[in-house]
């Protein structure tokens, strides 16, 4: 069965002392790039899905890459570098915030402008949505999540923006209880968002089985990546983790690094 990775990165910086926590240096950024490019991955946009009728249509090894809350480091840094690389990717907007700054955090890190946003090549950036308020959705009642949605076409509407029909949840949160979280499904199926996008550490498989809980990797910084057939246990930089596998492979420290809670993303194919 064919497996879908989809990536998640936040702000990006260029100096490498700032790389922690969410956000990841340009350099590391680009060697993650040149190294899918020279595996083969071809990167996809979730309207390339849509168009698929069935997935033999996929490519040999597809790979979405996203972009959380279009800060303006992405347009200055991981913009050039998906053009760069000829890469796709999928930038998500929490809209009230376009313009302003990250409230939900410190406040300090300045969202690209609308402007900005529609500078963007289409043919490599596809917008979605990361909700209105960047609220997460599981503490939020059916009547605050529709107000949200009517806020968010209101906003796409008023600037005639190009936004994808795919929503990146949150914190990746929803509500995860009945009825609550069929109540939360059906209201995307009336919004007709076609996937939403969770946490979670493990690979999407081909054809989706929810798609309203396609998985993001749980880690705060993506910094390695293993492509692997066969693994037994995994030397990371001098530490061994995940001891469940067959070889051991030791990373190239120029790709990858530590993660928040020591979290790596593992492709196995």
């Amino acid at each position: 069965m064919s497996r879908l990775p989809i990536l998640m990165y936040h702000a990006i910086c260029k100096n490498p002392s700032e790389s922690k926590g969410l956000t990841l240096s340009y350099d590391k950024l680009e060697a993650q790039f040149k190294y899918l490019v020279s595996k083969g991955y071809t990167s996809l946009h979730f309207k390339d899905i849509q168009s698929f009728k069935h997935t033999d249509e996929f490519p040999t090894k597809p790979i979405i890459i996203t972009f959380d809350d279009v800060y303006v480091n992405q347009y200055e840094f991981a913009y050039p570098l998906l053009k760069k690389y000829n890469l796709k990717a999928c930038f998500y907007a929490p809209l009230a915030h376009v313009g302003g700054f990250d409230s939900w955090d410190q406040g300090s890190e300045p969202l690209m402008s609308v402007s900005q946003l529609k500078a963007l090549d289409p043919e490599v950036v596809e917008l979605g949505l990361h909700s209105f308020e960047h609220r997460p959705y599981d503490s939020l009642s059916i009547e605050s999540i529709q107000d949200d949605f009517k806020k968010c076409q209101d906003f796409i509407a008023k600037h005639e923006l190009n936004v994808c029909n795919v929503l990146a949840y949150p914190y990746g949160k929803f509500p995860r209880k009945e009825p609550s979280k069929s109540l939360f499904f059906n209201e995307l199926s009336t919004q007709k968002v076609a996937y939403g996008l969770r946490i979670g550490n493990r690979l999407n498989r081909l054809p989706f089985k929810n798609n309203y809980e396609l998985s993001l990797p749980f880690s705060y910084q993506i910094v390695g990546i293993i492509l692997a057939r066969s693994l037994s246990w995994i030397t990371l930089c001098g530490s061994v983790a995940f001891p469940s596998y067959k070889k051991s492979f030791l990373l190239n420290n120029s790709v990858c690094g530590f993660v928040h809670y020591n979290v790596l993303l593992i492709i196995i194919l």
